[in-house]
């Protein structure tokens, strides 16, 4: 059996682990457009500010490969799957043959199309050699300006802060992390970053980026000019999946999934950033570009394209980030915009702590916890196995709420200490 895997990060890796738990003999090759083994692109942003050495992003032992005999192949695109006689081509134009593929080729930054974009010291900040060559601009930058208020653009920002750079956050929303988060806590961890030295201005855009072949500022779309040596580009990602274009595999969003991570052509897989899969809670096609989504799908994929069956039960959002010592969870549906839903919070704006909870019927769809996470694994567990909560739901927002109060409700549930195990890997991620 030949497996071939297009991605070497979360869901590839995770991948290769489950086929060779089932399938010691087989051959397995691993494709790469980077030139490093396996890392964490979640820590990129502690390489950048100093915290964590290369080292310490590697996903695994470097004889990893080798002890799982598998052929890495590193800087090398997949420019093409011809899924019609099991093969790939590549950027060299060479071809591979495959019995069973998966494609977990991740995500792209989506840029700003504004005049300009092409100058040197623009970054999506979505790779190591990114983090690379920021760090070679920050002797001679002075300003940085990061433009979105998501998650990435906010984890580089605050890396550079600690760097010792003067940043600013640029949104054209009102707020800041408006797809993870609802106003209120949004506004708290507005406010502490820039008590902690982050300016953040909003209702604001770039009209054009200044400078000859290196960034030197930009142009607003208020006609306001800034000087700058940096920019960082937060405004989401876009599934690279112009391999497949060509080809009988279906898209939409992403590559079209059904419930075992198989697209329409048999035997080819998809996971990860790429793969448009069903969002636990409301049921929809979705993708959810999170490490700890692409690891799990990874591992289900690899287990099913070694032969097990095994069914994905669905995707949910969640995320964790810290700034300067601020903790921050956002798991399930937080961002209520019909009916059918309640809503509980208790606010300590004083001290920097939030807990919101989103109920559908007796089930716990949502969580935002701010300041206090503690119990951010035993709230993921009730949201993943669809736990009936009407019997504790008075008591989930008490400080004393911790899973000694669900205990007999979890552990009938299948599948709650792998759901704690992954509530454990999203804190690591922060």
């Amino acid at each position: 059996m030949d497996y071939l895997i297009i991605g070497n990060c979360a869901s590839g890796v995770n991948a290769v682990e489950a086929i060779r738990g089932k399938d010691q003999k087989g051959k397995i090759t691993v494709i790469s457009d980077e030139n490093y083994p396996a890392y964490c692109r979640c820590l990129i942003s502690n390489y950048l500010a100093g915290t964590r050495k290369e080292k310490d992003l590697l996903l695994k032992e470097k004889n990893f490969y080798q002890d799982n005999s598998i052929e890495l192949i590193l800087n090398k695109k997949v420019e093409s799957v011809k899924p019609e006689n099991k093969r790939v081509v590549l950027s060299d134009g060479k071809e591979l043959k495959y019995d069973r593929l998966l494609i977990a080729t991740g995500g792209s930054p989506k840029f700003l199309g504004v005049e300009g974009e092409d100058k040197y010291g623009i970054f999506g900040f979505r790779t190591l050699n990114d983090a690379k060559e920021i760090l070679k601009l920050i002797p001679r930058a002075k300003k940085v300006l990061v433009f979105g208020g998501g998650l990435i653009g906010l984890k580089a920002g605050y890396a550079l802060k600690q760097k010792g750079m003067d940043v600013e956050i640029i949104v054209k929303s009102p707020r800041i992390l408006s797809q993870v988060t609802d106003n209120d806590s949004a506004e708290m961890v507005g406010r502490w970053l820039m008590e902690n030295g982050i300016k953040i201005r909003t209702g604001l855009a770039p009209k054009k980026i200044l400078g000859n072949k290196k960034v030197e500022g930009v142009l607003l779309d208020n006609e306001e000019k800034m000087n700058c040596q940096v920019i960082i580009i937060g405004k989401g990602v876009r599934p690279n999946m112009d391999l497949v274009k060509d080809s009988k595999i279906q898209t939409h969003w992403g590559i079209i999934t059904n419930q075992y991570l198989q697209t329409n052509v048999e035997n080819v897989y998809a996971g990860g950033d790429v793969a448009e899969t069903t969002d636990l809670i409301t049921g929809e096609p979705t993708i959810n570009a999170l490490w700890t989504a692409a690891a799990e799908q990874g591992r289900i994929a690899g287990l099913n394209m070694a032969g097990e069956g095994k069914k994905y039960p669905g995707s949910i959002a969640a995320n964790s980030i810290d700034f300067f010592g601020l903790p921050i969870i956002s798991l399930g549906y937080v961002r209520v915009k019909e009916k059918g839903y309640e809503e509980f919070v208790r606010r300590q704006p004083g001290i920097y702590q939030y807990k919101k909870i989103v109920l559908k019927g007796n089930r716990l769809v949502g969580v935002i916890l701010v300041g206090n996470i503690e119990n951010a694994g035993v709230y993921l567990a009730l949201i993943r196995r669809k736990v009936d909560i009407s019997g504790i739901k008075d008591i989930l927002l008490e400080d004393w709420f911790d899973y000694s109060k669900v205990s007999e409700l979890l552990e009938q549930k299948e599948g709650f200490r792998e759901t704690v195990s992954l509530q454990g890997d999203l804190v690591k991620m922060a």
